[in-house]
Order: C-alpha cells, then sequence, then structure tokens
C-alpha cells in the first residue's frame, strides 16, 4: 500500500496529538518538532483535518489543536480515506489477480479500521516500557 507523505503526516498529527492529556491544546510548532514535519505543510494538514472534524483548534496565547474526539473513537482507516480522498487511482490488475487484490484490500481496510488512536498509544507506549533496563541491584 502506497500512501502519500501528507497522509503520514497526518496520521503522526493525530498520533501525537493523542499522545497528549486529554483537552489541552498543543502547538503546531511542538507537533512539527516531535515529528519532524515542516511546520508551514503541518499547517494546511491541520486546517484540513479540522475540516474533516478530527481536530479543533483554539485561538490565542493557551491555543493550539487538540483532538475533535477521544483517541479510541478515530481509526487510522477514516483519517486515511479522508486524507487520501479521490486520490487513489490504480491499474486495473490483470483479471487472474484481481480477485487477490480485492481480498487484500478488504484486509488492510479492516486493520486499519479497527486500529484506533488509543491502541496505536498503548502499543507504542508499551514498546517503550519493554526495553528499559533496570539497573537496581
Amino acid at each position: 500500500m502506497n500512501i502519500s507523505v501528507k497522509s503520514e503526516y497526518a496520521l503522526l498529527a493525530i498520533f501525537d496529538l493523542a499522545m497528549q492529556p486529554p483537552g489541552e491544546p498543543v502547538k503546531i510548532a511542538d507537533i512539527a518538532r516531535r515529528q519532524k514535519i515542516p511546520q508551514k505543510f503541518l499547517e494546511l494538514i491541520l486546517a484540513s483535518l479540522k475540516q474533516g472534524g478530527f481536530v479543533e483548534s483554539r485561538r490565542g496565547a493557551e491555543g493550539g489543536y487538540r483532538l475533535a474526539r477521544p483517541a479510541d473513537q478515530i481509526t487510522v482507516g477514516e483519517v486515511l480515506r479522508y486524507v487520501e480522498e479521490g486520490k487513489t487511482i490504480r491499474r486495473p490488475p490483470p483479471q487472474v489477480l484481481a480477485e487477490l487484490w480485492r481480498r487484500v484490500d478488504s484486509s488492510m481496510s479492516e486493520i486499519l479500521d479497527q486500529t484506533s488512536f488509543a491502541e496505536l498509544v498503548r502499543r507504542w507506549k508499551e514498546s517503550q516500557t519493554r526495553y528499559v533496563p533496570n539497573w537496581e541491584i
């Protein structure tokens, strides 16, 4: 599966917001720095995600972006479909492979639609704490 850089950055931005305490706005510059996303590009992506109902923003010195819904109610699949809408142009496969690619697409969609950002955060945190050496004697 090929996804655009824009989609990858959108997923990273939502992931970053899901990692933060719920309800607290996060500055674009902080997300850009942590996720290594060019800030100007991130501004455009977050504006689009806001239109899609994934994030909301608050202006001012204490402003920033936050998730519009709880992280367990936003799936990777719905974000990808929103960002990539109308961009998937695939050459028709040879007939012998058509059924195979339909099954592959179906399986990938099922996994993406069942994976919430809360699950990604949980798995990430588990992977980070799993390998911390314990130097106690």
